[in-house]
């Protein structure tokens, strides 16, 4: 355990890019509402994340992190939850069969809500208003009442959060993962496009194999593993009053842990020394996550690490590379130096997303693919050169048949842009373009077991 530490410690620090309530009594009251309600999550589910990240950090599985950017009340509907899933379970299987490790997957999902702003406020004409900061902080309407810092909306959140909890736990356990079923798992929207018909090709393997399975007296059907699958959830944790209400000390060991997610990660505009954000995290017994950009340096990302993970525990931490395309392999090696010559037992994980953001000639936000590609190969290119193990890929995704990152297979082009741009905050891949992105990665990874093949030889 933390040694000093309380939930409440991180309001005697700096906390950046939090909403202010003007009224500090509904404030407590919906504080008090969320400390009374049940667990999310479970300390020992989080204590199986950690272990399965272990297994990351030491080069024997990969981890695939992806969802929406931020969740939303509108769209709150179960086929939205459920296409995610499967585009996520489709990724997962594609990287396992062509690597044959196991992939650790980590939804976006159930508390991806909030989101830092570069203001506090927003003026639109001569209305000044608070800028919208998520779902479950105010509404994205410019309109007085919509955009209200209302704290009711941390037990509106944790509502919706539990109910895609639910679904995402019987959807993992319930046969809808089932190997059997790989075939059921491509959305109709995809159609005929190159990366269905490869998956469909791969699942046709995969039915051969449990044939075989089969024939050779060993039943798919008596498996657990062919049954169903781990399935974990994690967001930033950004809103450090709802973050707090749901710390619970767990009664088997006595440790505290955040029962929103199984994984918070601290985002690069938190993380400084003095952060209330980083104070909070220290505390909790969560595997962790940090965004590392160009604006970390290395002594300043040891230091953080050594206060998140003093006991250098395995699986604790995970670090994601967020640097754009065109900076990856100058800024990212310095920084895995640093932590290899330091013996930090960390995973690093690739964020492609965020650095390559652009504006588009139609006025939308977007992310190019191609450049997103680019930054994943620029990722994997720096840990070969290196000798590390590149761990996973930290994605903003969507199961919805969504144009808003331009490219792909799919040639989503500047003018389509905004024939389905239905993101609440940054640009998503869709199903189409994340299926590509598995093919591509498990290539990539297919290449990085044989280069080791060749050097153990």
């Amino acid at each position: 355990m933390a040694q000093n530490w309380t939930p409440d410690g991180w309001k005697a620090h700096e906390a950046r890019h939090l909403p202010h309530y003007e009224d500090a009594d509904e404030l407590a009251q919906a504080e008090e509402t969320l400390a009374s309600y049940p667990p999310l999550v479970f300390a020992g589910e989080a204590r199986a994340l950690k272990a399965d990240l272990a297994e990351v950090a030491a080069g024997h599985a990969f981890l695939l992190q992806g969802g929406d950017c931020a969740e939303s009340f509108a769209e709150f509907h179960p086929n939205n939850i459920r296409d995610t899933f499967r585009v996520l379970l489709q990724m997962a299987v594609v990287m396992t069969f062509a690597s044959k490790r196991p992939v650790v997957k980590v939804g976006r999902m159930a508390g991806q809500f909030a989101k830092p702003r570069s203001s506090p406020t927003e003026t639109q004409g001569d209305l000044t208003l608070p800028s919208y900061f998520g779902d479950n902080i105010n509404g994205i309407d410019f309109d007085p009442e919509q955009r209200r810092n209302d704290p009711m909306r941390m037990v509106r959140a944790y509502s919706q959060a539990a109910a895609t909890l639910n679904l995402l736990r019987a959807f993992a356990g319930g046969g809808y993962a089932n190997l059997r079923q790989v075939h059921q798992w491509t959305l109709d929207f995809m159609g005929r496009t190159p990366w269905a018909e490869k998956f469909a090709e791969t699942a046709d393997r995969i039915g051969e194999a449990l044939d075989f399975m089969e024939a050779c007296g060993v039943d798919p059907a008596t498996v657990p593993q062919l049954q169903g699958t781990s399935f974990y959830t994690s967001h930033e944790g950004l809103l450090l009053p709802y973050e707090q209400a749901l710390t619970r000390q767990d009664s088997l060991t006595g440790d505290w842990y955040a029962t929103s997610a199984h994984m918070l990660w601290i985002g690069d505009r938190t993380r400084f020394d003095g952060s209330a954000h980083v104070e909070f995290a220290r505390g909790i017994g969560n595997p962790l996550g940090m965004k590392c950009g160009p604006s970390l340096a290395p002594d300043d990302l040891l230091r953080m690490l050594d206060t998140l993970n003093p006991g250098r525990e395995p699986g604790r931490m995970t670090l994601i590379s967020r640097f754009g395309h065109d900076k990856v392999e100058e800024g990212l090696p310095p920084l895995v130096r640093a932590v290899e010559r330091e013996g930090h037992p960390v995973v690093w994980s690739c964020d492609p997303m965020h650095g390559n953001v652009v504006k588009s000639d139609s006025g939308y936000k977007t992310r190019p693919f191609d450049r997103i590609l680019k930054e994943v190969k620029g990722f994997f290119a720096v840990h070969r050169a290196e000798g590390t193990h590149p761990g996973g890929i930290h994605i903003e995704m969507t199961g919805q048949d969504v144009t808003e990152c331009v490219g792909g297979a799919v040639a989503i082009t500047d003018d389509a842009l905004g024939d389905r741009y239905h993101t609440h905050c940054d640009p998503r891949l869709n199903a189409a373009q994340s299926l590509e992105l598995a093919f591509l990665i498990a290539e990539m990874l297919n290449d990085e077991i044989g280069e080791r093949r060749a050097d153990a030889a």
